[in-house]
């Protein structure tokens, strides 16, 4: 065997090991474990919990979350164009169309969700 692939070799046994001792400990230890039957148990101060131990969100919620990461992703576009356009400009591309027309369509979508009340929580 050629000596090029023993780091290969050695990386994906290392992954492989890795990868069956962490599923290995989580099935010895884990939630569903007969012997960790306590780790199912709500603990509130010392007080057992009543009702339900995990409660629902609603899908507002998630729809909020969902609407934040877009306008986050948007951002982290809009920032490299903000320390490029000099560049751009010194070439002679133009490049303040593309990203206007970027953020209309994201600022057309956010109205279109206002429009339906995505951003509004029910009482």
């Amino acid at each position: 065997m050629s000596s090029t692939y023993l780091p290969f070799l050695i990386q994906a046994g290392l992954a492989a090991g890795i990868a069956g001792l962490i599923i290995a400990a989580t099935h010895l230890f884990g939630q569903r474990s007969k012997k960790n039957a306590i780790k199912d148990t709500a603990y509130e101060c010392g007080v057992r919990a009543e009702g339900l131990v995990h409660s629902r969100f609603s899908v507002k919620f998630y729809v909020t979350a969902m609407l934040f990461i877009i306008f986050d992703i948007e951002v982290v576009f809009l920032i490299p164009l903000t320390f490029i356009y000099r560049d751009f400009l010194a070439n002679h591309i133009a490049i303040l169309g593309p990203v206007l027309f970027f953020v209309g369509v994201l600022v057309l979508g956010l109205f279109y969700e206002i429009k339906k009340g995505a951003l509004e929580w029910e009482k």
